[in-house]
């Protein structure tokens, strides 16, 4: 009898682990291939997206870049104008980053005292936020002012909402498309990381969580 029911009790002990396997499998592969989700730790898409909101990322959207190869496979749709993006930057960078595509391949990007153009026409934005005005310094002038230049084939421009206080495509060029991984879809959950709170101890401050902000489409 002891036998047997040590033999039971390994048995369900098997099913259990194998049980935790199979959900620890589904889990990474939805995150892997689907949706993943990611904390906003920067202000340069406010009013848009802001520090501390959770979002889900749609990772199939636009398909899937195979290491080592050019192009993408399963693709539903291209990155179009208007879609907000995380994507690895073209430089070394540990952390992805998160924009607004601006103008797609073959598209001219011209700015004008933070005006921004495509192909020569003023982009409507009732997005963007910006906290100073124009200044004559160098860096200023490049932030704010840009020459006509196309995006190449299998390239994006990109740009924060927060046109004063984001580092994107005005300053360090082209996303390539193969480096986009999904499109922001939904915020799942918004904490006001702002008061000195790490984002995991916002059910000790209820206070600060952004309920408005729970469940918010992202266009």
């Amino acid at each position: 009898m002891e036998a047997n029911e040590a033999v039971r009790r390994k048995g369900k002990g098997r099913e259990y682990i194998e049980a935790f396997a199979v959900a620890l499998f589904i889990a990474l592969f939805l995150r892997t291939t689907v949706v993943q989700a990611r904390i906003i730790p920067s202000g340069s898409m406010e009013d848009t997206l802001l520090v501390g909101d959770y979002l889900f990322i749609n990772k199939f959207v636009y398909g899937y870049h195979v290491p080592f190869t050019e192009g993408r496979i399963l693709l539903l749709r291209e990155p179009a104008r208007g879609d907000i993006v995380v994507f690895d930057p073209p430089f070394e960078s540990s952390n992805a980053f998160i924009k607004r595509v601006i103008a797609v391949p073959g598209e001219t990007v011209e700015i004008r005292r933070k005006t921004v153009y495509v192909d020569g026409r003023p982009l409507q934005e009732n997005y963007t936020r910006f906290v100073e005005g124009s200044r004559e310094d160098r860096f200023h002038s490049r932030r704010d002012n840009l020459p006509p230049v196309k995006v190449p084939p299998g390239k994006l421009f990109v740009m924060g909402d927060n046109r004063d206080r984001s580092y994107d495509s005005r300053f360090w060029g082209f996303v390539d498309l193969d480096d986009i991984i999904g499109k922001a879809m939904v915020i799942g959950a918004s904490v006001d990381l702002n008061r000195d709170v790490r984002w995991y101890e916002a059910c000790r401050y209820p206070e600060l969580v952004r309920w408005d902000r729970v469940g918010k489409v992202l266009h």
